[in-house]
């Protein structure tokens, strides 16, 4: 019996694992789903959200799963049907992963594996702030099975209608589903059975593995240091959205450790349960290497404590 495999794209921020885990909720308890995310950077982020809740998940860090981590992939996979034995295995890809060379290593994988749907999820705030920005963006929006369209409760119905119009632009027949403040109903996820890049589209672009080393900016740290909430969140709200599209990680603060979840200038803190390492956070954005003397004040931390890696390296 060959395992459906559904995969998440979507631009950073847009809200991927939050709709991944509100769908895992709906599910029976004895529907087996593994999550097997990818991630930037060296720190182990989300994961740390989805074990909060209780589910199987499997990182793959240090790079775009559709890029260095290509051939990797069927190993990652191969184990998780050897370790867990999963009824589904959900595929949350980095914000600036091309989904076809993902789909295609999938396919490759057959009989064991169907690729069931390419989900694409569209952050109605944010998207006509980054889609000037990001080709990858463009390229989710173009090479999916369902768009879900996020966060439109926090825009008015004029803004919704031009990032409907933006997203029509670049596919006008594939479906568009609005969440429910990060819920969808698990038939419309399931049960796709995609076709895409099954044939006639494995064209050379189609296996591009250098489309986003233009788009981000990467700023690690990992310190011991416990910080002040008011003002951590003071120095989270100076940050200019217009450089730092994406903040999380994990912060130590006085009342214990909590998850960090920053998108373009919006920010939440969520505590943690389980978490009982220091503070580790990954920053994303635009010629943030100006920033990196910052970061090191605040943070008490000296340059060795900081990875810095451009966009343009």
């Amino acid at each position: 019996m060959q395992i459906p495999v559904t995969v998440f794209t979507g631009y950073l921020g847009s809200g991927k694992t939050t709709i991944i885990i509100n769908l895992l909720k709906q599910l029976p308890a004895s529907y087996n789903t593994v999550l097997l995310k990818n991630e930037f950077g060296d720190i182990k982020v989300d994961s740390q959200l989805a074990q909060e809740s209780n589910i199987k998940v499997t990182e793959m860090i240090n790079g775009c799963l559709c890029c260095v981590l290509v051939g990797q992939l069927n190993n990652a996979l191969t184990e998780i049907i050897k370790k867990y034995q999963p009824d589904r295995i959900i595929i949350e890809t980095s914000g600036s992963a091309y989904p076809a060379p993902i789909a295609l290593e999938i396919r490759e994988m057959k009989p064991r594996l169907q690729l069931d749907g390419i989900i694409t999820v569209i952050d109605a705030l944010n998207f006509q702030g980054y889609q000037d920005k990001s080709y990858t963006a463009k390229i989710q929006a173009q090479f999916t099975d369902l768009i879900l369209i996020n966060k439109h409760e926090l825009v008015s119905e004029r803004q919704l209608d031009d990032v409907l119009d933006d997203v029509y632009e670049l596919n006008v027949d594939t479906p568009k589903i609005k969440t429910n403040h990060g819920v969808v109903n698990p038939d419309l996820i399931f049960g796709i059975d995609s076709a895409l890049f099954s044939g006639a589209d494995l064209s050379p672009m189609a296996r591009n593995v250098n489309h986003h080393q233009a788009e981000v900016d990467i700023i690690e740290l990992k310190t011991s240091h416990v910080f002040d909430r008011e003002q951590f969140e003071k120095f989270l709200s100076s940050l200019p959205k217009s450089t730092f599209f994406r903040i999380k990680g994990m912060v130590t603060l006085p009342a214990g450790p909590y998850l960090v979840n920053y998108v373009f200038g919006r920010f939440q803190l969520e505590p943690l349960k389980k978490y009982t390492g220091t503070t580790q956070l990954i920053f994303m954005g635009d010629e943030l290497e100006a920033w990196g003397n910052r970061i090191e004040s605040f943070f008490k931390i000296s340059s060795s404590e900081i990875l810095f890696t451009s966009k343009n390296s």
